[in-house]
């Protein structure tokens, strides 16, 4: 008997001790990757807070400062300064969070309910073009939004639709790259008796999916939203070309303009603009990060 402990106890003390040492090597990557991605954006919230002249002195801080205020007042151009002077009127706030926030919100809606819808219905119902639409989805997502831009402006300048948020919002129901997402996550994780079952009972096709798709994709909603809603925040590419007032700016617009300013630099004006532009990006992915582990996890159940 003692022969046999010693012959298979120490096989499986090893088998421990490798779970063990895997375990803390994945821990400690995890931590790494964490420290990766927190700490540039704490660094630029930190800097925020500092003076110019700090900032010049030390460009990367680790605890806050107390000059907030005055970076705020000359991002506003409420000092008489040469560098308030150049911020004046460049970046408004408010109106650049109303004007991002309608965009991004819209598209992010638009984007998610259709692209849901599509998926629903190539999962869903069985029909003759099935695969060829689902190849036409995946080809369009190879093409770039750079490709098409000079067309889609001239016919936007055609249709008066130039300092309109429309061109901006209306597009956005077309997303094969979400679509093509969400169908991969119904394929793995939607259960179709559940439809045949509500038909049974006399529940509508949309009503169907509504009331039962929509609840049970909330997880691939959630994720796509988070990606959505930061594509579409930080879209400066088609704002430029389409928005030219002023007062239809968007943070992206206003960013780049402060950003580009190559007089009367101010650091700690340019990380107070940049902190600004993100937070609701931040707070957007706090609030649905949860669903992203969900997600995963039903994704990753067959039955």
């Amino acid at each position: 008997m003692k022969n046999m402990k010693q012959q298979y106890g120490q096989p499986k003390d090893n088998y421990h001790a490798r779970i063990m040492a895997k375990s803390i090597a994945i821990f400690c990557v995890c931590i790494l990757l964490t420290l990766i991605c927190l700490v540039p954006i704490y660094i630029l919230a930190v800097n925020a807070t500092h003076g110019h002249m700090d900032l010049a002195k030390n460009p990367s801080n680790f605890w806050f400062g107390s000059s907030i205020g005055d970076n705020f007042d000359t991002l506003l151009g409420k000092v008489k300064t040469g560098a308030a002077r150049q911020y004046s009127g460049s970046f408004d706030v408010v109106q650049g969070y109303v004007n991002s926030l309608l965009i991004a919100g819209c598209t992010t809606g638009l984007t998610v309910f259709f692209s849901a819808m599509t998926a629903y219905g190539l999962t869903v119902y069985d029909f003759k073009l099935r695969g060829a639409a689902y190849t036409l989805i995946i080809t369009v997502m190879m093409i770039p939004m750079q490709v098409s831009s000079a067309g889609f402006v001239r016919f936007m300048y055609s249709l008066g639709l130039i300092n309109n948020f429309i061109p901006l919002i209306v597009p956005a129901i077309a997303a094969p790259a979400v679509v093509f997402y969400m169908r991969s996550y119904m394929k793995s994780s939607f259960p179709l008796d559940i439809v045949e079952a509500s038909r049974i009972d006399g529940c509508g096709e949309f009503r169907t999916f509504l009331t039962i798709a929509i609840p049970m994709m909330k997880p691939a909603i959630a994720v796509q939203a988070i990606f959505a809603f930061v594509a579409n925040w930080n879209n400066f590419y088609t704002q430029n070309m389409i928005l030219k007032s002023d007062k239809l700016a968007t943070m992206p617009i206003m960013v780049t303009k402060v950003l580009g300013f190559d007089k009367n630099v101010d650091y700690g004006v340019n990380y107070l603009c940049v902190t600004l532009s993100i937070l609701p990006i931040v707070v957007i992915y706090f609030c649905l990060s949860k669903f992203i582990v969900g997600g995963v996890a039903l994704g990753g159940v067959k039955e």
